[in-house]
């Protein structure tokens, strides 16, 4: 049983409902007003909390077109330096307690992941009420203290991560006083295809890590969340954008709010088709007991005339015996002259 955990006065985990987190990242193109249209747009789709990304280029990387700086291996940013790219995607610091008072008049949670210790101390000025490791900085160890320190609920996300790198990330994260920890199992694809998802990771990260588990999603297909929240997943994190079409580096694997809302609808009702262990009839099952099969005479038998398989069979509906019994009266006498459509029971055989 994981520990528990909750952000505010929210509940996460098995028997809340899933919490989700609508990832703003850089699909606002630096348009103060469309990062606001976004966070509206994650509240009105069903969304329980909106992510930003705190850095500045200059935080993040360094200014330098070496060929270490440069961006190679497949990606959408392929050929790009990193250093323009994060100039063009971060989000400016001077709007994010804006967005956060606009988040807490919408009674919406507002969070960030911080990329250094600067921006972890410019969040806690904020009041977030939570800290996120993107899965690059599993491995910065310092940067989990300093977010452990703080004494806020922690979210680990875990793309590319060994077991070991998750297990030093962990117990940095305790060591350093943090009590509630929350793991997402995460694809570093963008975008991901299914086949990459690797879902079963859910349950064992939650048994290997006493821990809350999620998964930070970067496919395309509303599927994968609800398979993940069926495996036992309480949080789920996606990219939100107002539409494709603006573009920006992230745009081609963010969700369009009515997808967004798509999803979050599916997740309501997978959560209810889930519900608890549970045998024998539910109560709107119980009417239907009635069509079960049981033993009925289905032609007319006259007193001391032999029951057989001709006379006797298992129909529906379910008032006579059970059909498990239908072995013991073959072969024995009536009692009486039975009608065809009589439901056998005992006082039908004779003694």
């Amino acid at each position: 049983m994981a520990t528990p955990f909750s952000i505010g006065a929210r509940a996460i985990g098995p028997g809340s409902p899933t919490y989700i987190i609508a990832e703003l990242s850089a699909n606002h193109n630096q348009n103060f007003e469309q990062a606001v249209r976004i966070l509206n747009a994650a509240k009105d789709a069903g969304a329980d909390a909106v992510k930003l990304q705190t850095y500045t280029a200059d935080t993040i990387t360094l200014r330098s077109d070496k060929e270490d700086f440069r961006i190679a291996g497949g990606t959408l940013w392929d050929g790009r330096i990193l250093h323009d790219l994060y100039q063009e995607a971060f989000t400016p610091w001077e709007w994010q307690p804006k967005l956060k008072k606009i988040a807490d008049d919408l009674s919406i949670h507002l969070f960030s992941s911080a990329f250094d210790d600067s921006a972890v101390d410019f969040l806690e000025t904020m009041s977030v009420p939570a800290h996120k490791i993107a899965s690059c900085e599993l491995v910065d160890v310092g940067l989990i203290k300093k977010m452990a320190n703080t004494g806020k609920p922690l979210i680990l996300s875990t793309g590319m991560a060994s077991e070991e790198e998750i297990s030093e990330a962990v117990k940095t994260a305790r060591a350093a006083g943090a009590t509630q920890i929350a793991l997402l199992k995460c694809t570093s694809a963008y975008p991901a295809t299914p086949e990459e998802a690797n879902l079963l990771t859910i349950p064992a990260m939650s048994r290997k890590f006493n821990c809350t588990v999620g998964l930070s999603d970067h496919t395309m297909d509303l599927a994968v969340p609800v398979a993940a929240v069926t495996l036992g997943a309480s949080i789920i994190e996606k990219h939100i954008c107002l539409s494709r079409g603006d573009g920006g580096p992230d745009a081609s694997f963010s969700l369009e709010p009515h997808e967004f809302k798509a999803m979050v609808d599916a997740v309501r009702i997978t959560e209810k088709a889930l519900g608890q262990v549970q045998f024998g009839p539910a109560p709107r099952e119980l009417n239907s007991l009635k069509f079960r099969r049981s033993l009925f005479v289905v032609e007319d038998v006259r007193a001391g005339e032999l029951f057989t398989a001709a006379n006797v069979r298992s129909i529906r509906p379910s008032n006579g015996l059970h059909p498990r019994h239908l072995e013991e009266f073959l072969g024995k006498c009536a009692s009486r002259n039975v009608e065809r459509g009589t439901p056998l029971d005992w006082s039908l055989v004779a003694r």
